[in-house]
């Protein structure tokens, strides 16, 4: 059997992406990942939720996945809220919204 914790470790490093930052989005420590990285048994939903991180398919190191799970497919939107425009568009309609507010207020004072 495949010791998926390697399998993990080796990924991960292979992706160039630090390990606190996949800790983030799974609500982790890093010192989870390194005690996971010795797991030999990694439950398979870890395994694809970090694939999914890194853009990795480990289908092709771990049977389990081919015979068990159906990879979704590859995101085809950008993490949009990591762009500069999406972020421009929120903060103009928090102003908007901000600017009618007052306005109502001040029709109701009047």
């Amino acid at each position: 059997m495949e010791h998926r914790g390697e399998i993990l470790k080796n990924a991960i490093y292979l992706s160039g992406i630090p390990i606190s930052l996949i800790a983030k989005r799974m609500g982790k420590s890093r010192r989870w990942f390194y005690l996971m990285f010795e797991n030999q048994n990694v439950s398979l939903d870890t395994v694809l939720e970090i694939g999914k991180i890194i853009k990795h398919d480990f289908s092709a190191e771990i049977k389990e996945i081919r015979r068990n799970h159906i990879q979704e497919p590859e995101n085809e939107y950008p993490d949009e809220e990591n762009t500069l425009e999406f972020w421009r568009k929120k903060y103009i309609l928090l102003l908007e919204e901000h600017n009618a507010l007052l306005k109502s207020l001040k029709r109701q004072s009047k």
